[in-house]
């Protein structure tokens, strides 16, 4: 049996997956957690409470949106209180001069901004909503607060070929670091998967780009380029391995070793209101499901990269092939790569994607 590891160091708190935006990469579940079922103010503070406790030092702050959450400033002195850094993970909508001081006040340490284009249309059409003006404010506000600014830009086919654009917005903005996260296919970017699945020839035009401003910039931009693992044909050591460094607690306190985890099946993750975190962590069946290398196929068992990349995203094995426990088709060497080749292959012969899903639960 594959023993437990040591403390994960951090938390994903997604206090609310209610948002304004309707972004068709959301990895949010396609069923929205309900507004009512949410955790209240003092069972997120005992979360963190607990999360100190077991050892966790960083608290991401997200959602859907979590301004939306109106006793944010108490979750964030409750997290403070607690002894963890806390960033808030935002769209920027709601996020004025007075909301932003009570925040600062309550101990929130840094923010993280969500942003879909560099061209303002565009980014609203891929938003869903219009949210661009919103989010430039939003950005000049943190800076004038003193606070640490980091751009998270999801890529896809819309988006790609303006990796350009997306670091000068995070210049001109006065973003500390911009990640560069390639999609993600669960929930609503699983559902939207053929509008955003780029081609190899973007990739490769985006990564020459993402090296060219690496050298131009140094270390006046942190540049963190998260790899499109479908094209690109490698596994991803996701979350740093199952159950190995971090943990995430859903609106409704459900607890997940991955943000997508609840879509397996047979997982049967605990809840906060009826287990202990440090119970969970170390004991629960949902987080010893894919510790270690036990519960590793072939290829996987053998091969030399499985203390790199963990075998890959369990919730991308079981969305593509109804089984959480075969290699991840990303793999080049996967029995199933041929299904991922052929919609790789499929979003190079379609010069027209066809429009987004838009996610529900926007204003």
């Amino acid at each position: 049996m594959t023993e437990p590891p040591g403390p994960p160091w951090a938390l994903l708190a997604e206090l609310t997956q209610a948002c304004p935006l309707r972004c068709g990469y959301c990895s949010n579940p396609v069923e929205l957690t309900r507004r009512s079922a949410e955790l209240t103010t003092d069972q997120w503070s005992d979360v963190f409470r607990q999360a100190g406790d077991l050892g966790v030092v960083h608290t991401h702050l997200s959602g859907g949106e979590p301004l939306l959450r109106r006793d944010l400033p108490e979750l964030v002195a409750a997290a403070d209180g607690a002894g963890l850094y806390t960033q808030l993970v935002t769209s920027g909508l709601g996020l004025g001069e007075g909301r932003l001081a009570a925040l600062t006040g309550a101990g929130l340490r840094s923010v993280q901004l969500s942003v879909q284009h560099a061209d303002p249309s565009t980014a609203e059409h891929v938003a869903g909503a219009r949210s661009f003006t919103a989010k430039e404010r939003a950005a000049r506000l943190v800076r004038e607060a003193g606070l640490p600014l980091g751009l998270n830009a999801v890529l896809h086919r819309a988006n790609l070929d303006d990796l350009d654009g997306l670091v000068r917005l995070a210049l001109d903005w006065g973003a500390d670091r911009i990640e560069l996260a390639n999609t993600q296919y669960h929930g609503w970017a699983a559902r939207n998967r053929a509008a955003l699945l780029p081609t190899p020839a973007q990739v490769e035009r985006a990564r020459t780009r993402v090296a060219f401003w690496r050298a131009r910039l140094g270390d006046a931009l942190e540049l963190v380029w998260v790899a499109p693992d479908l094209v690109d044909a490698t596994a991803k050591p996701c979350m740093g391995g199952w159950g190995a460094v971090s943990l995430t607690v859903a609106p409704d306190g459900t607890v997940l070793p991955c943000p997508a985890a609840g879509t397996l099946p047979d997982l049967d993750p605990p809840r906060v209101q009826d287990c202990r975190l440090s119970w969970i962590w170390r004991e629960s069946s949902a987080f010893r499901a894919f510790r270690g290398e036990d519960w590793m196929p072939e290829p996987c068992r053998g091969c030399a990269l499985r203390t790199v990349d963990h075998g890959g995203c369990r919730c991308q094995a079981h969305a593509l092939t109804g089984d959480a426990a075969r290699t991840d088709p990303a793999c080049r060497h996967a029995p199933e790569r041929p299904l991922v080749d052929a919609l790789v292959d499929g979003a190079a012969r379609t010069p027209h994607p066809p429009a987004y899903a838009y996610r529900e639960g926007g204003p």
